[in-house]
């Protein structure tokens, strides 16, 4: 079965850095990888994703203070978050897509980000 395995989220303040990590058990090739958050009372959203082709997306909230990488030796995902905020307070899942409408999903950390 395919896992998923999450790591890094915690309570951090305002200003502060935190380091995601996602550990995989996918064989398929992957056509990319995503981080998405969902915050109380809100919908889950897409925060950053990379493909194969090392062609990278963030949304606009977090555009030069989050940094998506991958390890592919380690079967790893990492998404740096620097100069955070409150409002990047959410539960975030990490994602692997081997093909349209096959993706995997992570179980969820939580990041509490204080004032």
């Amino acid at each position: 079965q395919v896992q998923l395995v999450q790591s890094g989220g915690d309570l951090v303040q305002a200003g502060g850095s935190l380091k995601l990590s996602c550990a995989h058990s996918v064989i398929s090739s992957i056509n990319h990888w995503g981080w998405y958050r969902q915050a109380p009372a809100k919908q889950r959203e897409l925060v950053a994703s990379i493909t194969s082709r090392n062609t990278i997306y963030y949304t606009d909230s977090v555009k030069g203070r989050f940094t998506i990488s991958r390890d592919n030796a380690k079967n790893t995902v990492y998404l740096q978050m620097n100069s955070l905020k409150p409002e990047d307070t959410a539960v975030y899942y990490c994602s692997v897509a081997v093909a349209v409408g096959v993706t995997y999903w992570g179980q969820g950390t939580q990041v509490t980000v204080s004032s």
